[in-house]
């Protein structure tokens, strides 16, 4: 496996592939410097280094999951770009897969175009923001691998070879082995943010327009039944409810329990547990605004439309005394009224006292109405030429959630957000960042400023706010707001972005135990990304992922052929505990159906646990990271 990249994100995919998969790695990483420009690659490095040191260490000691075998070692090397030379060097023309996570797309595009020509049969990985642009190339490599073998083949069968290899993955032709996968971090990882900023609600995965949510439900009370859903995903820790207890460790017995059997669910007394709930899709995402509508309540302030009421009720007013004073007909007395209100009736000279005194009444109220109408116009002007730019939140806002940053995670968190029908209000300090437009697209309020400075969460109104999630590119500024907002609102529920996954672990629990009865996590972009990175190298297709505390569950698409855990087998014989379990058939795979999937999808979720697995089947499974290396990692890998 070859990883290229120049962040966190590179180091983390290493480790995930060697300390989880026991892949042989070459990690592909600019240059260091004494003076880097940004300091977190050498952090990261470091960090990398020590984790790469306690996996090794944990292996062959035989205290981790996996086997007391040594790990493979990793070969690192330091190249500014991934140029033709420096994939070659790092021996992509014989590698398994390569993962390209650079930060720059074209980067990681113009490196793909590379390697593809080097092995056409080598399985690609790109990290890549732009999403449209990554099912282009996805389809351009994917289809540049296939001529390419297909002209092998030939060539084999012309020299009176034993023809192609077919493929491994079920798909017929060539299969998964050199598929192009184009993941993005941000898409990767903004459902989990968005779940965690919403507990107590649903946790979300959503992939190609599946939905899958999972929900945390509380230990049940003595004498109630616990309603299981459509499975139970994961038992919680037995000190999740413990302040100071060690939520989330892999380590202790006491930690969260994934993909528990029957009988483990049975005996789980005072835990709570993460339940699949539903699995459909939500709809489509809140409907725009038609063009040239805008309500009446956002063209003018409350101010106006109460200055212009009280113009209506004092011309009302005149209009009905000089009714009762001159006894006319309605329709002429309001005329007359009118008149004077604008100043272009005759001096009522020679007319009764009362009426002159009305004439004048009218005069005075038309002095008052030019400065509202010049105020009505300007703020009508003022509402259209805004229209387009960033909306300030509204006075009456609470129960939101308050977004800080709008880079690429947060872009895409906000994107989530607003799917689900949840009120939102960003905090950005760069008025060029990439998310102002899709915030201004959207029409969702932004503060501009920064947030470490002091009236800033005010303006987002954080002490009438639901939950806060700090996105930020850096670490201390996401501390400083989540620390801040719990001094206005002791009771907030916190989602932080921290770049070191043990730095987060540390405040998580350190503001756990200061803020026991307040909701607080701490999230590292990088370990929520990479196990999905390190499964598209292992050849399969990663639906999503749902953190269960400090661990992941992680969903996939697999193919039933070729996996003799899976194959003849059927639903209640293929799930083993702790590792995987079905969850869905895909019978648009198959291109039957099996009479119960649910309108415009072909999945079917209510598979009887008689259902045997066939070949030619595709299904949805739920499994952890250890569990899906054993299924489908080594099944490739033959003994040596």
């Amino acid at each position: 496996m070859v990883v290229c990249g120049d962040d966190g994100l590179a180091h983390r995919l290493a480790t995930e592939l060697r300390g989880v998969y026991r892949e042989q790695v070459v990690l592909v990483v600019p240059p260091s410097r004494r003076t880097p420009p940004q300091p977190m690659a050498g952090r990261a490095r470091a960090a990398s280094a020590a984790l790469f040191g306690r996996m090794v260490t944990a292996v062959n000691r035989g205290t981790g999951d996996a086997d007391d075998t040594l790990v493979p070692d990793e070969r690192v090397m330091e190249a500014a770009e991934p140029t033709e030379a420096v994939l070659a060097d790092a021996g992509v023309d014989r590698a398994a897969a390569l993962a390209l996570v650079y930060d720059d797309d074209e980067t990681n595009i113009r490196a793909a175009l590379t390697a593809r020509r080097l092995n056409p049969r080598l399985r690609l990985v790109l990290r890549l923001y732009n999403r449209r642009l990554g099912q282009h190339i996805e389809e351009l490599l994917d289809q540049a691998a296939e001529l390419a073998a297909d002209a092998t083949a030939g060539h084999r069968d012309g020299h009176g070879g034993h023809g192609g290899h077919g493929g491994h993955g079920g798909h017929g032709g060539h299969g998964a082995d050199i598929a192009t996968t184009v993941l993005s971090d941000a898409d990767t990882t903004a459902p989990a943010l968005v779940a965690t900023a919403l507990v107590g609600t649903s946790k979300v995965v959503d992939a190609e327009g599946l939905l899958l949510r999972a929900v945390e439900r509380r230990p049940p009370r003595p004498g109630e039944v616990a309603d299981p859903g459509l499975c139970t995903l994961a038992l919680l820790s037995a000190t999740s409810n413990d302040p100071a207890g060690a939520e989330g460790s892999e380590d202790s017995g006491d930690g969260p329990r994934l993909l528990p059997d029957a009988e483990a669910v049975a005996a789980a007394t005072g835990r709570g547990a993460v339940v699949l709930e539903q699995v459909s899709y939500s709809g489509p995402p809140l409907p725009a605004r038609r063009a040239g509508v805008m309500p009446f309540a956002s063209l003018f302030s409350a101010r106006l439309r109460w200055s212009l009421a009280g113009l209506v009720a004092a011309v009302v007013a005149l209009a009905v005394a000089l009714i009762v004073v001159t006894d006319d007909h309605p329709l002429h007395a309001i005329y007359i009224t009118l008149l004077d209100l604008f100043a272009i009736n005759d001096p009522a000279v020679d007319a009764p006292l009362g009426q002159q005194v009305l004439q004048l009444l009218s005069g005075l109220v038309g002095l008052l109405l030019l400065p509202v109408l010049l105020a009505a116009v300007l703020e009508a002007l003022g509402t259209f030429r805004t229209a387009s730019a960033l909306r300030k939140p509204p006075r009456g806002l609470s129960g939101h959630v308050v977004l800080l940053g709008l880079g690429k995670i947060g872009t895409r968190v906000l994107t989530r957000l607003r799917e689900l029908h949840i009120p939102v209000v960003c905090v950005e300090a760069d008025p060029e960042a990439r998310g102002m437009a899709v915030a201004r697209r959207l029409r969702v309020p932004v503060v501009v400023g920064d947030v470490t400075q002091e009236g800033v969460l005010e303006s987002a109104k954080i002490h009438r706010a639901d939950a806060l999630l700090a996105l930020t590119s850096v670490d201390t500024t996401n501390l400083e707001a989540v620390l801040y907002a719990r001094s206005v609102r002791p009771d907030l529920r916190a989602v932080l972005r921290l770049y070191d996954d043990d730095f987060a672990k540390a405040v998580y629990r350190t503001l756990r135990t200061a803020h026991p009865a307040a909701l607080t996590r701490s999230r590292s972009v990088s370990h929520l990304a990479a196990p999905a990175f390190a499964g598209a190298m292992m050849g399969r297709q990663i639906l999503g992922a749902i953190p269960v505390e400090r661990r992941v569950l992680l969903f996939a698409a697999v193919v039933v052929d070729g996996h003799p855990q899976l194959e003849g087998r059927t639903v209640a014989e293929a799930f083993r505990p702790g590792a995987w379990r079905v969850l869905a058939l895909d019978t648009a795979a198959r291109g039957d159906t099996a009479g119960a999937e649910p309108p415009g999808s072909g999945l079917v979720w209510d598979l009887p646990d008689t259902y045997v697995l066939r070949a030619g089947d595709r299904v949805v499974l739920a499994a952890t990271r250890r569990g899906l290396a054993e299924l489908l990692g080594r099944r490739t890998r033959s003994p040596r």
